[in-house]
């Protein structure tokens, strides 16, 4: 187990808050067949609603993959060695970071509904993402993703 829980709001300039005390991570599977897997996240969750991927806060020196993974696996009861990371991007706002760790699923799993953060979850093909009431800040990064995804520029 790495260190303490992380669990906790980051606060940063004119008091902007972010969840995660030693910043937070998610993982974005992409199966063999090439779709995501999403999460929509429950009414209750800040941006409640939406849909995103499973992710959370990582705790004291807990790497962003290692964070990923286990947030993955208590959200959508992924079971252990499915996932094989390719890669990895990082929003760093100098007091709080989000990575996005993107793995490919070495099989296509079942995801189950394995706690109170999620409505629904679901394999989506990439280009019906778009179609998505998504979380701002995934938002933000999926044009970015889909064409590292699909071997594009994010231009």
């Amino acid at each position: 187990m790495t260190g303490e829980s992380g669990d906790g709001w980051a606060e940063g300039p004119g008091g902007i808050r972010y969840w995660g005390r030693y910043g937070a991570a998610g993982l974005l599977i992409v199966d063999p067949d090439g779709a995501v897997l999403l999460q929509h996240r429950a009414a209750w969750s800040h941006f409640g609603g939406t849909w995103g991927i499973p992710g959370g806060a990582r705790h004291r020196d807990e790497s962003a993959l290692d964070a990923a993974v286990r947030e993955a696996t208590e959200e959508t009861g992924m079971p252990p060695g499915v996932v094989a990371a390719r890669f990895e991007t990082v929003l760093d706002l100098g007091f709080w970071s989000y990575t996005t760790v993107v793995a490919d699923a070495v099989v296509r799993f079942e995801p189950r509904l394995a706690d109170r953060e999620s409505i629904a979850l679901q394999w989506t093909p990439i280009p019906v993402v778009d179609a998505l009431p998504l979380h701002p800040r995934f938002a933000e990064a999926w044009p970015a993703l889909r064409a590292r995804l699909l071997g594009q520029s994010a231009g």
